[in-house]
């Protein structure tokens, strides 16, 4: 797929298409010496474009500007026709033509507000020094039975993405799709997430036709430096790639990201055997029994986390083959998650030690309170409003202010629940859905608080994050508290 033009979220193509169909509604009200060649300009682009379109792939954005095209197109080619025939030219009356061409406008005008609405993301930029490479593994627990099947010999299975500094790769090297390892997965996850959100696919056919900044199985930067390691567990349904724009920025700053696919859980997971995981959980209705649920499942998350933690130690010492083998700080690791993936980073470092720090990204906390934290943590809040959860805070709260390491919670203004993942980039910009920092600025922001906090816990040296979290909305600092 060509390049999407900044601003527009439309390829070149795209965008010849759009003005060809511009033109030929136009030219009826060009002076007569100036159709003919306006018309057959306008159908040369037209086909043209739409050959390149069929090739590439196409977009159900365009569908608005393909409608409009074939309503005037019989009214534009008519008179050259006739021409051509040597029949007299006809035209319909201005005051019959006008409502016409006013409405083939207005339907051309709905691709690009589609395209706007619904676009291929574009990610940002990567900030730190460091090149980014990307790395999936896929990790079974011999000594965990699967939990979601009734099958005894079957065992628990994760699939772990990785982001990592690294060289920087020549010109023209292939950048890493966006949710999957291939075409194929990233489509198959796509109409998964999409169908969990009752969205028809075709909605976000531009998600898995984006590329990262990443590239697979690039080469570890040089140096020989070991680098401080962050795990990541998605939100309920959610999948490995969901902060692919997070994961990106960290990476370019020294960390390595290892994001977990939860299966059974994540919306749809494809394993290396070509078979599909799709969720099995789903909300009851009844709150009481939703919250047994949601405990249950944050403990397998929890209990995947602490294992991907025990493999990458496996790696680091080059027991497991992979890119990382000797680079891996796993001195200095923080476990991090959204939403739920946030509740099960909080439950995953209660009973790891291994796990110096702690981020949760707007994660109710499911599961006992006990026992307290012993890891500085932040926990990045969206702005609470009535519609919030009552038992979201004080839950949230108890667990800070239990820690006997100093917590933060910074609310962010303008952020929505998925203000914390990738879904500003690609879902339509609307304050309840995505928040209103924008579809730029929201994926830094969220870096950003997370970088300074990591920089102060997991770097060499003294740091306190206070000063440069504040900066980012409203700050609690909670100091070492009880930790019976």
């Amino acid at each position: 797929m060509t390049e999407i033009i900044a601003g527009l979220h439309l390829s070149p193509p795209e965008c010849l298409a759009l003005l060809g169909a511009v033109a030929l509604v136009v030219a009826r009200w060009l002076p007569p010496a100036a159709r003919p060649r306006v018309t057959v300009a306008a159908g040369a682009v037209l086909v043209l474009s739409a050959g390149v379109l069929a090739a590439v792939g196409f977009r159900w954005q365009m569908l608005p500007v393909l409608a409009a095209v074939a309503l005037v197109s019989p009214f534009a080619v008519s008179p050259l026709l006739r021409r051509r025939g040597g029949r007299p030219a006809w035209r319909a009356r201005w005051w019959l033509a006008l409502p016409g061409s006013v409405a083939c406008l207005g339907l051309i005008a709905v691709g690009p507000s589609a395209a706007w609405a619904f676009p291929v993301p574009g990610f940002p930029e990567p900030t730190g020094r460091f090149a980014v490479g990307t790395h999936v593994a896929q990790w079974t627990d011999p000594r965990r039975p699967e939990t979601f099947t009734a099958d005894p010999h079957d065992r628990r299975t994760v699939v772990v993405q990785l982001w990592y500094p690294a060289r920087k790769s020549p010109p023209g090297a292939e950048r890493a799709q966006y949710l999957g390892r291939t075409e194929h997965e990233a489509r198959t996850v796509s109409d998964a997430l999409a169908r969990q959100v009752g969205l028809p696919g075709f909605l976000v056919d531009g998600v898995p036709r984006a590329r990262t900044h990443a590239v697979f199985d690039a080469p570890v930067a040089g140096g020989g430096g070991r680098f401080p390691v962050v795990l990541f567990s998605p939100g309920s349904g959610g999948v490995r790639t969901q902060n692919t724009a997070w994961a990106e920025e960290l990476a370019a700053h020294g960390y390595v990201v290892a994001a977990l696919d939860h299966p059974y859980d994540s919306a749809a997971v494809v394993l290396t055997d070509g078979r599909t995981i799709r969720s099995r959980t789903a909300s009851t209705g009844d709150r009481d029994k939703d919250e047994e649920l949601a405990a249950d499942w944050t403990a397998v998350r929890a209990a995947d986390l602490g294992f991907v933690r025990t493999q990458l130690d496996r790696l680091d010492g080059g027991e497991i083959t992979g890119p990382l083998a000797g680079r891996l700080d796993t001195a200095r690791t923080a476990v991090t998650g959204h939403s739920m993936g946030g509740a099960a980073a909080l439950l995953a470092a209660r009973h790891d030690r291994r796990f110096d720090a702690v981020i949760d990204l707007d994660g109710y906390p499911h599961g006992p309170a006990f026992p307290s934290l012993h890891q500085p943590t932040l926990a990045l809040t969206q702005a609470l409003t009535r519609a919030t959860d009552p038992r979201y805070l004080p839950r949230l709260t108890e667990a800070l202010e239990r820690n006997s390491a100093t917590s933060y919670r910074l609310t962010v203004p303008g952020a929505a629940h998925l203000t914390f993942m990738d879904g500003p980039l690609y879902l339509p910009p609307v304050p309840s859905i995505v928040g209103s920092l924008g579809r730029t600025r929201s994926p830094r922001v969220v870096a950003a608080t997370t970088l300074a906090f990591l920089d102060a816990t997991l770097r060499p040296g003294p740091g306190d994050p206070a000063a440069a979290l504040s900066a980012y909305g409203d700050l609690s600092v909670h100091p070492p508290g009880d930790s019976r």
